[in-house]
């Protein structure tokens, strides 16, 4: 449902030996030496890199802007491993109250949930089973599902309920943890018990177990607890849980204490707040980390990130050239790769995606890498391509969320319904995210069995719960808010929403929410400029298309709005099962009346 950006994938960390370099195959002058602390954690991209480590220049790869059809040179390694797994583990150790802004973010209990990542570890670890996928004892969201079981007539009390139980679902057995003071009052840095590859290795519940332990004896570490927060920002957003920003900042916030000039935790801070879709205050953090460390590979990509995300797409393109240039890696290549497909540039961002999948080697990495081609080829209307890269994903993991969605997604476009319905319904038993809820519901909809209008309104219900949840964690849920209501909610308060989020960033994605909450509002002559502005980059999607076209029939635009129906199903004829079935019927229409 949401757009697919990168603000929410991580970056991949991995070991110094393995880091990618320039074409010259020799270190960019002024970056890190091999061996010397690692100036920002690389970026998985479904679970960030966490905090400091060494790097070094090995092997000679061409960054992503010198990927050119035909060029044999092998496509540059990535730059991290990926670092989030799914659980969490508490330390004993609990800190009095007025600490609790340096310390108590050191734990938080095992839940998974996020719709567009997996189960076990988000980026790339095939650690779990896909037996866990299971609707089993998830307590979070059954506390969910029984609040919204009733109908939306009792909506405002429902969705109270449900946030609250749902709140509570999230942060069950939720402990306070922190480091106990040892009485020292020299910041330290990272020790080697608190290697970042550990959280390289994906499995982001030991590697917070070790960052929890080595914290209790080394409080004053700064660089730990850098890592620390990273680690669960990439919780939060793999899991799709935001009741762990909190806990993100509050860890980040005491490396700072600790050390006000630590790239790695000013880093941090901008990806968090990229995670909570505050890209203009991401953007400064990144530029702050990077004034500190023009090497930090994380401020480099939270930096594309923010400017992508405030619709400054000239700017966020020659970002991704510099970072190319001083961070050749995974990381940075997938967000080259968005860059150019937010252009139209579908060509070079598959040439990029795919030299970044041949320069993967760890199961997150490929998972990662390869669950973006599936949704650039699904995009595009391949449904065929788009399986086989989802395939090679879950075969690298077969939890990771987005390929499991994106094979729904892909089955449901090729008229296997049934797949779908079973891979959706298995997501959101655990990962109730507003992406793959809304998907779920149109699925239940367009079945239309008996109980499936029931089953399609709960489904909508609980994107109202999460929404609400992730605003009180601080989390700019504007834009989610705004496309999931515009067709299955309040019409007054998707406008609202979209209006809202327009006024802060004017992205293409901002542009198309706020066209179509116009629209269904009755303000179509509003909505047409917002609705071209959607899709003035020349960027290939189906439901921008649509939308455009049936603003353009209702504004007397009947030629441009047979355009531009015609071409969303071209482009990809199962884009939506309402959206494809109405612009086929208004298609149909303007036909008959030409």
């Amino acid at each position: 449902m949401s757009p697919r950006t990168n603000d929410g994938e991580p970056e991949p960390t991995r070991p110094a030996s393995a880091r990618p370099v320039p074409a010259s195959g020799t270190p960019v002058s002024g970056a890190p030496a091999s061996g010397g602390p690692l100036a920002n954690p690389g970026r998985p991209a479904p679970h960030p890199g966490p905090g400091p480590a060494s790097e070094e220049a090995s092997s000679d790869t061409k960054t992503a802007a010198e990927a050119k059809p035909g060029d044999p040179t092998e496509a540059a390694s990535r730059a991290d491993a990926p670092a989030d797994t799914e659980a969490e583990t508490e330390a004993e150790a609990t800190q009095t109250d007025g600490d609790a802004g340096a310390d108590a973010e050191v734990g938080h209990d095992a839940h998974d949930r996020r719709a567009g990542d997996r189960d076990t570890d988000d980026r790339g670890t095939g650690t779990g089973t896909g037996g866990e996928l299971a609707v089993d004892g998830d307590e979070r969201v059954a506390a969910v599902r029984r609040a919204g079981a009733a109908g939306r007539r009792w909506r405002a009390a429902q969705l109270s309920a449900c946030a609250a139980m749902l709140a509570v679902a999230l942060t069950a057995g939720a402990i306070a943890l922190g480091a106990v003071r040892d009485g020292q009052n020299v910041p330290v840095s990272t020790a080697a018990a608190v290697s970042p590859g550990l959280l390289a290795s994906g499995d982001l519940d030991s590697s917070i177990t070790a960052l929890q332990a080595h914290l209790r004896s080394q409080p004053r570490d700064f660089g730990g607890w850098a890592t620390l927060g990273l680690a669960y920002v990439e919780q939060a957003r793999t899991k799709g849980d935001p009741s762990r920003y909190p806990q993100a900042e509050q860890a980040l916030k005491r490396s700072l204490s600790l050390r006000s000039d630590n790239d790695q935790a000013l880093a941090g801070r901008a990806a968090l707040a990229a995670a909570r879709h505050d890209f203009a205050n991401a953007l400064d953090l990144a530029d702050q980390a990077l004034k500190q460390n023009p090497y930090s590979e994380r401020a480099l990509c939270s930096r594309i990130d923010a400017l992508v995300e405030l619709g400054r797409y000239d700017d966020a393109e020659e970002a991704a050239k510099t970072a190319d240039e001083r961070r050749p890696g995974v990381p940075v290549f997938t967000r080259y790769a968005y860059v150019h497909e937010l252009r139209g540039d579908v060509t070079t961002a598959r040439r990029v995606l795919e030299r970044a999948l041949d320069a993967s080697t760890s199961p997150g990495d490929i998972a990662y890498v390869a669950a973006q081609l599936g949704q650039l080829a699904w995009n595009q209307g391949d449904y065929a391509t788009a399986l086989t890269h989802y395939a090679r994903a879950l075969a690298a993991d077969e939890n990771y969320l987005p390929a499991l969605e994106g094979r729904a997604r892909a089955q449901a476009a090729s008229g296997r319904q049934a797949e779908a319905v079973k891979g959706l319904e298995l997501i959101v038993a655990r990962y109730p995210l507003p992406g793959p809820l809304v998907e779920l519901g149109e699925l239940y909809e367009a079945r239309g069995g008996e109980g499936d209008a029931a089953k399609a309104e709960n489904q909508y219900l609980l994107v109202d719960a999460w929404t609400a949840i992730a605003r009180a964690n601080g989390v700019n849920a504007d834009l989610d808010t705004a496309l999931a209501a515009a067709d299955h909610g309040d019409r007054a308060t998707a406008l609202r929403a979209a209006r809202d989020d327009w006024s802060r960033r004017h992205t293409v994605h901002t542009a198309d929410a706020l066209a179509w909450a116009l629209h269904v509002n009755g303000k179509d002559t509003e909505a047409l400029p917002y609705a071209r502005q959607a899709t003035a980059t020349g960027y290939r999607n189906a439901s921008f298309l649509y939308h455009r076209g049936v603003i353009e029939k209702a504004t007397g635009h009947p030629a441009d709005a047979r355009t531009h129906l015609a071409a969303a199903l071209k482009l990809n004829p199962g884009f939506s099962p309402p959206g494809a079935r109405e612009a086929r019927t208004a298609l149909k229409t303007l036909e008959a009346s030409k």
